[in-house]
C-alpha cells in the first residue's frame, strides 16, 4: 500500500496535526523540510493550474502557513517567476523565521501588509496566510486583505486551507478566500468538502509530501470521500420480482407533482415495480404522464395497509402534508416496520413525534428539517455538520443523509461519507424528492441503509453534474436528473 491509498480519507486538524508530529518526531523528517516540500507541491500545483503565469503575490501570515508561503516565492524566483509577498505582521515560529529570512536573503521583496498598500501586481495571488490555524472569523484586518485580494481579479491559489474557512467543519464564520484551487498538505481535511467551503476552496488537491505509508498505520479516518460506484449488471434471468416493490407515501392535495418524481425516480433507479399511494384527485394525471407508476387512491390507514402488503420498500414524505390524513398515513406506515426512506412532511412529522428505528431506515433532511429533529437551528447545524449528521443518525437508530453542498451520510455507529459531487442548479424544488425515490429503489434491490444512502446521494449528485455539464446550471429542474441517473445506473458517463 502506498500513501495514495489514503486519497479518499478525511481527517480532523487535530489528527492531521498529530500526523504532521508523527512525521517530525517517530518518522525523523524535519518540520522545515516538510514545509520545503510543501511549497515544492504548491509550485507544481500553481504551474499545473496556471502554465502562463510568470508574476505571482504571495500573502503570507505570521504561521507555518506563512512559511510555506515564503518558501514557495523562493522555490517560484528561482524557477524564473517575479514573486514578491505580502506579509502580515511579524513571522513566528523557528520554521517560519528560517523559511522568512532565506527568503529575504535571496534577494525577494517583503511588503508588510497596511491598508493603504497596493498589492503587487501579478498573474496569480496565493494565499499563505493562516491555513488550519486559524478556526475563528478572521480579523478586520485581515478581512480588508482579502477583500483587496479578491478586487484584484486574479486567480487564487491557497495553500492548505482557505484562509477563514474551518478545515474542520466547512463552515465560514466571517470574510474568507475563495480561491480556484486548494493544494492541501499530508492529509485531506475534512471540512474542505461540505457546508459553505466549496464556495471557497475551488479544485481540491492533496498531496501526502512524499511520507512513507507508515504514517498512517493506527490512523483512523475520521470520514471518507464517496467514489463513483455504481450496481453491477443485472443477471440475465432476472424478473421485477427481483428488483423490490416500492410503495411511495404522499401527495396531498395539490401536491401530485412531489410525490410522482418520487416514484419515478425510483422506477429510473431500477425498482420493479413502484406503486403510489396518494389523493384520488391525483390518479388521472399520474396515470396519463407515467403508467408505469401503479397509482391508487388512498383515504386512510386500512387502504394503506393492503398496499403495503405487497410492498418491499416505502418511501414516505413528498408531499405528504402535515394534516389528519397525512399524520394517519405516516403512523400506519411507520408502525409497519419495513425499510422506510423518510423525507420531507414525514421528517417534519417526526420532529413533532420522535421515535427510534430499529429497521432499515434513512432519513434524508436539509438543514432546515435537521434542526427540527435535533430540537435547534439551522445555525448550529451549519456550524458543525459533521456533529449534527452524528447525532441524527444516533438519536433515531437510522442512516442520516444531511443535505446541502458536500453531502454527508451517518450511520448509528458514527461512520460518515462526504459527497464531492452536486452544483448550484440542484437548488431547486423536487430535487429531494428523486432523492427519496433513488434511495428507495436501492434499498428494494438489495443494497442496506448504508449502501443504498451513499450510492443514492453519489447518483443523484453525479446526475445532476451530468445535466448541468450538457445544459448548464441555472434553469436546471429535478426531472432533467432522470436520464443522466439511467446512463449512471448502466455505467455510462454520457
Amino acid at each position: 500500500m502506498t500513501a495514495s491509498a489514503h486519497r479518499h480519507e478525511l481527517y480532523t486538524v487535530d489528527q492531521v496535526r498529530a500526523l504532521d508530529r508523527r512525521a517530525i518526531d517517530t518518522l525523523g523528517i524535519p518540520g522545515y523540510e516538510l514545509m520545503q516540500r510543501a511549497a515544492a507541491a504548491a509550485l507544481v500545483c500553481l504551474r499545473h493550474h496556471w502554465p502562463r503565469a510568470r508574476r505571482i503575490a504571495v500573502c503570507c501570515g505570521p504561521g507555518n502557513n506563512g512559511g510555506d508561503g515564503f518558501l514557495l516565492a523562493m522555490l517560484a524566483r528561482e524557477a524564473g517567476f517575479h514573486a514578491e509577498v505580502v506579509a502580515l505582521g511579524d513571522s513566528r515560529g523557528d520554521d517560519a523565521i528560517r523559511a522568512r529570512r532565506e527568503f529575504e536573503a535571496s534577494g525577494g521583496v517583503v511588503h508588510a501588509w497596511h491598508d493603504e498598500l497596493v498589492l503587487p501586481e501579478a498573474d496569480v495571488l496565493v494565499d499563505a496566510l493562516f491555513g488550519t490555524g486559524l478556526q475563528r472569523a478572521l480579523s478586520a484586518e485581515v478581512a480588508t486583505l482579502v477583500r483587496r485580494m479578491r478586487a484584484t481579479g486574479c486567480p487564487l491559489l491557497a495553500l492548505d486551507v482557505p484562509s477563514g474557512v474551518n478545515a474542520d467543519t466547512g463552515a465560514v464564520p466571517g470574510e474568507a478566500i475563495r480561491a480556484d484551487a486548494t493544494v492541501t498538505f499530508i492529509a485531506a481535511k475534512r471540512g474542505l468538502y461540505t457546508g459553505f467551503a466549496p464556495g471557497h476552496v475551488g479544485q481540491v488537491h492533496w498531496d501526502p509530501l512524499g511520507l512513507p505509508e507508515t504514517l498512517w498505520q493506527g490512523f483512523h479516518a475520521d470520514a471518507e470521500l464517496m467514489q463513483p460506484v455504481t450496481l453491477p449488471p443485472r443477471p440475465r434471468q432476472a424478473h421485477k420480482g427481483d428488483n423490490g416493490h416500492v410503495l411511495a407515501i404522499g401527495g396531498e392535495h395539490g401536491t401530485a407533482g412531489a410525490i410522482r418524481l418520487c416514484g419515478e425516480a425510483a422506477l429510473r433507479a431500477g425498482a420493479g415495480l413502484v406503486s403510489i399511494a396518494t389523493r384520488g384527485e391525483h390518479l388521472v394525471a399520474l396515470n396519463a404522464a407515467r403508467p408505469e407508476l401503479m397509482a391508487h387512491e388512498v383515504h386512510g390507514p386500512q387502504a394503506l395497509e393492503e398496499l403495503m402488503q405487497r410492498a418491499t420498500v416505502l418511501a414516505v414524505g413528498p408531499g405528504l402534508g402535515q394534516g389528519a390524513w397525512g399524520h394517519a398515513l405516516w403512523t400506519t406506515a411507520l408502525d409497519a416496520g419495513r425499510s422506510t426512506v423518510l423525507d420531507a412532511d414525514g421528517l417534519n412529522l417526526l420532529a413533532r413525534e420522535p421515535r427510534p428505528f430499529t429497521g432499515s431506515t434513512v432519513l434524508t433532511p436539509h438543514p432546515g428539517e435537521a434542526a427540527r429533529l435535533l430540537g435547534c437551528d439551522t445555525a448550529t447545524i451549519a456550524a458543525d455538520r459533521f456533529a449534527a449528521v452524528r447525532e441524527l443518525a444516533r438519536r433515531y437508530g437510522a442512516v442520516a443523509v444531511l443535505k446541502g453542498a458536500g453531502s454527508l451520510v451517518a450511520d448509528q455507529d458514527g461512520r460518515v461519507a462526504v459527497c464531492p459531487w452536486g452544483n448550484p442548479g440542484m437548488a431547486s424544488g423536487g430535487m429531494g424528492d428523486l432523492l427519496t425515490g433513488i434511495v428507495a429503489a436501492l434499498l428494494a434491490q438489495g443494497c442496506d441503509a448504508w449502501q443504498a444512502a451513499c450510492l443514492g446521494v453519489g447518483l443523484h449528485a453525479r446526475a445532476g453534474d451530468l445535466a448541468a455539464r450538457h445544459h448548464g446550471e441555472r434553469g436546471l429542474i429535478a426531472s432533467d436528473l432522470l436520464e443522466p441517473l439511467r446512463l449512471l445506473l448502466n455505467g455510462r458517463e454520457s
